[in-house]
């Protein structure tokens, strides 16, 4: 059974700070990498950070110098720090989880439930 669990969202006021934390586990191969998605009303869903086995990371520009993507020693675990939130952030939040063993046909990908980021003005 596997289970990508997101939690950490709420409501912040501009400027404010919050941590979202998830966990995945039931994976039995090494997972390649894991980021985080949003979505907001009317708009596509987006990546927001990721970040590899490896410990690279990418970020969307729009969240450069704000948002802080990290990982437990373990790698089961990501976090994703948001500090100086705006209300554009307002959205809900996705736990994403890549695994990919090209040699055994592998390709997997999880999806965690969501949680809501609510930012006011």
């Amino acid at each position: 059974q596997v289970h990508v669990v997101e939690s950490g969202g709420g409501l912040v006021q501009s400027g404010g700070s919050l941590r979202l934390s998830c966990t995945a586990s039931g994976i039995l191969f090494s997972i390649n990498s894991m980021g985080w998605y949003r979505e907001a009303p009317g708009k596509e869903r987006e990546l927001v950070a990721s970040i590899t086995s490896g410990g690279t990371t990418n970020y969307a520009d729009s969240v450069k110098g704000r948002f802080t993507i990290s990982r437990d020693s373990a790698e089961n675990t990501v976090y994703l720090q948001m500090d100086s939130l705006k209300p554009k952030d307002t959205a809900e939040y996705y736990c994403h989880a890549l695994v990919i063993r090209e040699r055994e046909g592998i390709r997997y990908e999880y999806w965690g439930q969501g949680t809501q980021v609510t930012v006011s003005s």
